[in-house]
């Protein structure tokens, strides 16, 4: 399972020129499930995203975490994290999970997320045609893979 996530000032999701979900101050969570991931994925990487100390503080550290700035979460699904670029010019998404896992694990994930933060958890519609909108604050723009825990 692989994440990146943006503090942000603002984010959004359109559909069909229908805004579907929109958060201020918070984390923008774009989220790519391989067909490797189940609940084990879900679970560490929830705990880290939710732990991760990434907004200022009152001396301009980033010391503190979304719960502390009572920011809002934005999860987006996004298979293409799972793009392959070893040959040719044309990703392939071999290592993207199906649909029905990628989706049940996207609702898992979205789902224990809600159960941490203090915010109503906002997202995409999976497998939707989406418009992300967002401005990143600082820019802080963190990568995690839970294959690989660094």
């Amino acid at each position: 399972m692989k994440a990146v996530i943006q503090r942000v000032s603002h984010a959004s999701v359109q559909v069909s020129n229908k805004l579907v979900s929109e958060i201020n101050t918070g984390l923008l969570i774009f989220l790519g499930i391989t067909h490797e991931d189940d609940n084990n994925d879900v679970e560490w990487l929830v705990t880290k995203i939710a732990s991760l100390r990434i907004f200022n503080d009152e001396d301009g550290i980033m010391n503190l975490s979304v719960n502390d700035v009572n920011g809002g979460v934005l999860v987006v699904s996004q298979f293409t994290l799972h793009a392959k670029t070893k040959k040719g010019n044309r990703p392939s998404y071999i290592n993207a999970a199906k649909p029905e896992q990628a989706n049940a694990l996207y609702e898992n994930f979205k789902n224990a997320m809600a159960l941490i933060i203090k915010a109503p958890i906002a997202s995409g519609i999976f497998g939707a045609d989406m418009k992300v909108q967002l401005n990143n604050d600082g820019p802080v723009t963190i990568i995690i893979d839970t294959k690989n825990k660094e």
